[in-house]
C-alpha cells in the first residue's frame, strides 16, 4: 500500500473518464508509474492512497470488481474505468447488502448453468441471509461479527464459485462488464436511498 503526496487525481474528464489516472492494467501492481486495476484507480480517487482494497468501497463490490478487472480485455477495462470514480465511493449502508449482491451476481451464473445444484443452493442461501439481515438491527458487535464471518466464509465462497462459472461462458467479457456495471449503479442508488430493506432479487 502506497501512500501519495495529496490528491493528484481529478474526479472527472470531459468525457467522463477520471482524469490524471496511471494506465489501466490487469492485476495489482506495487506503483502507479506500473499502471492500475479499477480498484487500485478507485483508491486513488477516494484518498489518493494506492490500494485496490480502498475503505470507500464495499468489500464485496471491490472483490466483484478486481476480477472483471483481470478478466475482461484491455478494451473492456478501458471502457470500464469510468466507474473508478462511482467505485471510489459505493458503500452501501445496511446489512442485506452483501448477500444481495453476491445473490445478484449467483443469479448471472445461473444464467450460464440453469441446471447447476450448487448455485441454486447458494441462491436460497443469498436471499435467506438478505431476508433476515434486512429485518434485523445492525448497531451491535454481535452483528457485525456475524456479517463479516458470512462474508469471509460462505459468502465469498459464493461469490468466486459465481465468478468461475460466468468466466466459462463464450461471452464472459460481456456478461462480467455488464454485472459489474448493474453492481455499481446498484450500489450507488442503495447509498443514496439507504438500505436495501425488502429487496431481495436472488432466485428462488
Amino acid at each position: 500500500m502506497t501512500a501519495l503526496p495529496g490528491r493528484p487525481w481529478s474526479a472527472e474528464s470531459p468525457s467522463g473518464t477520471p482524469d490524471g489516472l496511471p494506465l489501466p492494467g490487469r492485476f495489482a501492481h506495487l506503483h502507479p508509474a506500473d499502471g492500475a486495476c479499477l480498484m487500485e484507480a478507485a483508491a486513488l480517487l477516494a484518498s489518493g492512497r494506492f490500494t485496490d482494497s480502498p475503505t470507500g468501497t464495499h468489500p464485496a463490490l471491490a472483490a466483484l470488481a478486481r476480477v472483471v478487472n483481470d478478466r475482461v480485455g484491455d478494451g473492456t477495462r478501458q471502457a470500464l474505468w469510468p466507474l473508478a470514480a462511482d467505485l471510489a465511493d459505493a458503500r452501501p449502508p445496511g446489512r442485506a447488502y452483501t448477500p444481495l449482491l453476491v445473490g445478484t451476481v449467483v443469479d448471472a451464473a445461473r444464467l450460464v448453468r440453469p441446471s447447476s445444484r450448487p448455485l441454486a443452493r447458494y441462491g436460497r442461501a443469498c436471499r435467506r441471509r438478505a431476508e433476515g439481515t434486512a429485518r434485523a438491527p445492525a448497531d451491535s458487535a454481535a452483528a457485525r461479527i456475524a456479517d463479516l464471518l458470512w462474508w469471509r466464509g460462505p459468502g465469498r465462497r459464493h461469490l468466486e464459485h459465481a465468478l468461475r462459472v460466468l468466466c466459462t461462458a463464450p461471452d464472459a467479457e460481456q456478461r462480467l462488464a455488464g454485472l459489474l456495471r448493474q453492481a455499481v449503479a446498484q450500489a450507488r442508488k442503495y447509498a443514496d436511498d439507504g438500505s436495501p430493506r425488502g429487496e431481495v432479487p436472488c432466485n428462488r
